[in-house]
């Protein structure tokens, strides 16, 4: 996602420039991780689903407006309370994961009914709000104005106008605490001001905790665990970075102790929620090769995999797409979290998109921000109320319109 605005503790802006861009350092998101395919025993389809790489009939997509469906996972679909398969097709609504912690407030821009309707305009079923684990659990370094139970019920209440304008909400914890100054690191800070590794278990786990308890009972709310993890350039390799995502607790390379994937599963399913819990793979969510072997276990049997792609991501062409993901996207659901390009334009998504939904398969494009720059946000939009598309954002609508239409 985009590094936006200076924040007191990063690196100067001559070096941010070339660190990050939608999650990603630039300089090194092309390099190819050595990982090896993953492994896992196969599932059992759903009833009605057909074999991966063939549909048996078209995706049921939840329809805009009307009340949000309730998901869970169903083998390697997202269904609704009837056993609906459901397809997410959606926007990321930037600014509640930096906002509160440079003192500027809650939300960028607005969001209340008349943004939101600008959204549906673009047959959107689904906004993805990153959230911060320092704002949400009150640490002091924040402005109490914008901490605790001022942040929490802010959330809350955006979470009902979502749903109940019909649109699945995904909270995904962004930005978390943590000192770190390895390979590609955002910033030097140990406050939650960037994109860390790993997120730590001081705070991320009573985060979770307290996110579970707040939207258990609704399950049109999925959880995503961790933005974008980048584990193995901590540790040094592709496995000691899998074997940190996984497991947390002290990994080579990173000052904290780590919160692993196993441990925020647990948090959550601890409080009693079920919702569907998103987890995101290695290389900024790019590389999902070790996913399945590393799946976390889950009473509840609601996981799903995140899954970003930009057009200068190492895994940003078809061949990587069908050899890489199509063997997760057999398996489990896939929502790919965060799509994009930094070139304004949308020739990169758009043929993304196709291939998505011809494996039925979930995605969301980053992201809905009038302020953000159509390249280096990127931003799909120009106005809040208007809904204008940029460049950028124009592939993305016209793209979604034309599967409403059918």
């Amino acid at each position: 996602m985009r590094f936006p605005r200076s924040i007191p503790g990063t690196r100067a802006a001559a070096v941010v420039s070339a660190v990050m861009l939608a999650g990603a350092s630039l300089a090194t998101a092309a390099a190819t991780a050595a990982v090896r395919p993953a492994a896992g025993a196969a599932r059992v389809m759903p009833g009605g689903a057909a074999p991966h790489g063939r549909l048996a009939s078209a995706p049921v997509a939840a329809a805009p407006g009307g009340t949000a469906p309730q998901l869970h996972v169903s083998g390697s679909e997202l269904v609704d309370s009837t056993g609906q398969r459901v397809v997410l097709h959606g926007v990321d609504r930037s600014g509640t994961e930096y906002m509160c912690v440079q003192g500027n407030g809650i939300f960028d821009g607005p969001h209340h009914q008349a943004a939101i309707s600008a959204m549906l305009n673009w047959d959107v079923n689904a906004v993805r709000v990153p959230l911060n684990e320092a704002c949400w659990n009150g640490e002091s370094y924040v402005n109490p104005a914008y901490v605790g139970a001022n942040y929490q019920s802010a959330i809350e209440a955006y979470v009902h106008q979502l749903n109940a304008n019909g649109l699945v909400a995904i909270l995904d914890l962004h930005w978390t605490d943590g000192a770190y100054t390895g390979p590609s690191a955002g910033c030097s800070s140990a406050q939650a001001v960037c994109q860390k590794p790993m997120p730590d278990a001081a705070q991320a786990i009573p985060f979770w905790t307290s996110v579970a308890n707040a939207f258990k009972g609704n399950d049109a709310v999925v959880f995503d665990l961790f933005n974008e993890p980048y584990a193995s350039r901590a540790t040094g390799s592709t496995n000691s970075g899998w074997r940190c995502w996984l497991h947390g607790g002290t990994c080579a390379g990173i000052s904290y102790q780590v919160a692993g994937m196993q441990s925020l599963v647990d948090a959550v399913r601890s409080t009693g929620a079920t919702n569907v819990l998103l987890l995101g793979g290695e290389e900024y969510s790019n590389d999902l090769r070790q996913w399945l072997a590393r799946e976390p276990a889950d009473p509840d049997h609601d996981l799903a995999a995140s899954w970003h792609s930009y057009n200068f991501n190492a895994c940003s062409h078809r061949s990587c797409w069908r050899f890489q993901v199509a063997p997760v996207i057999a398996q489990v659901p896939v929502i790919a979290g965060e799509i994009g390009e930094n070139d304004c334009a949308s020739g990169y998504i758009r043929p993304l998109m196709r291939w998505l939904d011809s494996e039925s398969t979930s995605y969301v494009g980053w992201a809905w921000n009038a302020d953000f720059n159509c390249s280096s946000g990127p931003g799909l939009i120009t106005g809040y109320y208007s809904g204008h598309p940029t460049a950028y954002g124009f592939g993305l609508r016209a793209h979604l319109r034309r599967l409403a239409a059918g």
